[in-house]
């Protein structure tokens, strides 16, 4: 899962990252690297702590992805993901994750809900933040998205 959320990342950092004349180009890579870590790392966290009502909630937000309260939590982890690594102020690291990760997660829920797009699947994410197997915890939110 991770090099296709890199993929996405990168596909969408354009005036977040690559245009963006406070981050030095020899850290674009680096930069999207280190977001989409955060991201898998927040969203592992929010399974770990039983928060799988939200995970759940915010995979089936669709349209209104960009205003969950679970994307608020990944920006403020990959913002500070950001300074603590590239020394960016919070004004920096805040232009940054506002323009890019809520795009990010828009493209990522709508991917896997979508039936025709195998990028992103249901199955495949929850197997990553679940670490394989999920038991009970991968059943119930399988079921709030079908068989995918």
């Amino acid at each position: 899962m991770f090099d296709q959320l890199l993929s996405l990342v990168k596909e969408h950092a354009g005036s977040a990252v690559i245009d963006n004349p406070e981050v030095p180009n020899e850290h674009n890579d680096a930069v999207c690297e280190t977001a989409a870590n955060s991201i898998i790392a927040k969203l592992k966290d929010m399974a770990g702590s039983g928060g799988t009502e939200s995970i759940t909630k915010l995979f089936q937000a669709g349209n209104n992805v960009a205003n969950a309260s679970e994307v608020k939590g990944i920006s403020s982890s990959v913002a500070g993901d950001l300074m603590k690594k590239f020394g960016f102020n919070s004004a920096i690291a805040g232009s940054i994750v506002s323009q890019l990760i809520p795009v990010v997660m828009s493209k990522l829920t709508s991917k896997t809900n979508d039936p025709d797009d195998n990028s992103f699947t249901m199955d495949g994410v929850l197997k990553t933040l679940t670490g394989g197997g999920g038991g009970g915890i991968l059943n119930v939110i399988k079921g709030f998205f079908g068989s995918k």
